[in-house]
């Protein structure tokens, strides 16, 4: 039975790169050797590394006074990475989910830190709105995708101030305006490579302000003055990296992706407000995330949810549990993610309410 993978991260990546990359641990680029075991330092992985950070730029069309870095370490290095480069006397969050919270908690080890709006009073299932930032912070920091809870800032903020952006989860579905940022960090594990390395869009304009000292593998500037190649970086992920973006760029760039996005999203959006077994976490339709898809069994059907999850899992849904902070149900519809595995889970949901 083919498997519809709508796990959150790590999560479904397409087949091109997936059997590249299978083919590459095998023989690199015919050196007879694996991608795992030639040095990052050869001309064959030295042009993997290039190919990748010129794609990254070509895709979100970069403007110039841009770098792009691919460090290991996770997007949760990156919680302390920008305000070692950035803060030097204060900063603003927005707190809108966990992976929110944990940024601005570390925030606070480099200076005063304003969260300038939140939405945990309702367990983060909506986007704070019209919120005020102080023109004196060193900048603003945003979680684009809420990946636990199914909320997303689709549009580029505009307040005046720098701005940084975790876009782990939603980096690559949609167009963005990269003059709008300072920082822009993912983790590739949702949208782009397997776990183990992360890409950063930097403003160079932006570094060497703080006053304080940056330890080397934390500062921005080691990574961009040595192409990515300060130390050994995570090579079968970088590489799996250049398939993915080979891929996108193949397959129309992003505008395409997000038009297939934004289908996908609809599609499931559509059953969970019309199907009376269901409703969606999220209520207003602008905070809906078209990444990951969160929804519940209505109250007088909660005891059903079991009997829901075995069906799904019986047609080869995988991946939609909730998670524990929400419950009930997530469906993950990264760019990799086929309309045809969307259409199933939907046939599933129409299935299950005509037998129940």
């Amino acid at each position: 039975m083919k498997k519809h993978n709508f796990y959150a991260g790590p999560s479904i990546l397409p087949e091109f790169t997936i059997k590249n990359t299978a083919e590459a641990v095998v023989n690199f680029a015919g050196t007879g050797l694996s991608v795992m075991e030639v040095s990052h330092r050869s001309k064959e992985f030295v042009e993997v590394m290039e190919k990748a950070i010129a794609l990254v730029k070509e895709l979100l069309d970069v403007p110039a006074g841009y770098e792009v870095i691919f460090v290991g370490g996770g997007a949760s290095t990156q919680f302390c990475t920008v305000p070692y480069n950035l803060l030097n006397k204060k900063a603003a969050y927005l707190n809108t989910g966990s992976w929110a919270a944990k940024a601005q908690k570390e925030a606070k080890l480099f200076g005063e830190v304003i969260e300038v709006a939140s939405s945990k009073d309702k367990n983060y299932n909506y986007i704070p709105k019209g919120f005020e930032v102080p023109a004196d912070v060193d900048y603003l920091h945003i979680t684009s995708n809420n990946t636990i809870y199914g909320t997303e800032i689709k549009t580029d903020l505009d307040l005046g101030v720098r701005l940084v952006a975790d876009m782990s989860s939603d980096i690559f579905s949609r167009p963005v305006d990269i003059s709008k940022y300072d920082i822009i960090y993912a983790g590739a594990q949702k949208n782009l490579a397997p776990s183990g390395v992360t890409v950063a869009i930097v403003k160079e304009d932006a570094l060497g302000k703080v006053d304080r000292a940056i330890p080397t593998m934390l500062d921005y500037r080691t990574h961009i003055d040595k192409g990515s190649m300060f130390n050994t970086p995570p090579v079968l992920p970088v590489y799996a990296a250049l398939q993915t973006l080979t891929w996108l760029k193949d397959n129309g760039g992003i505008q395409a992706m997000n038009k297939k996005n934004v289908e996908k999203a609809t599609l499931l959006y559509d059953e969970i407000d019309n199907n009376k077994f269901f409703k969606a976490t999220v209520e207003a339709q602008e905070d809906r995330s078209i990444m990951n898809i969160c929804f519940v069994m209505n109250e007088e059907y909660a005891e059903l949810e079991k009997d829901f999850m075995e069906l799904a899992t019986s047609k080869g849904c995988v991946g939609i549990k909730g998670h524990r902070s929400v419950g009930g149900f997530r469906a993950s519809t990264y760019n990799a993610l086929p309309r045809e595995s969307v259409e199933v889970l939907v046939a599933a949901m129409k299935e299950f309410a005509s037998k129940h």
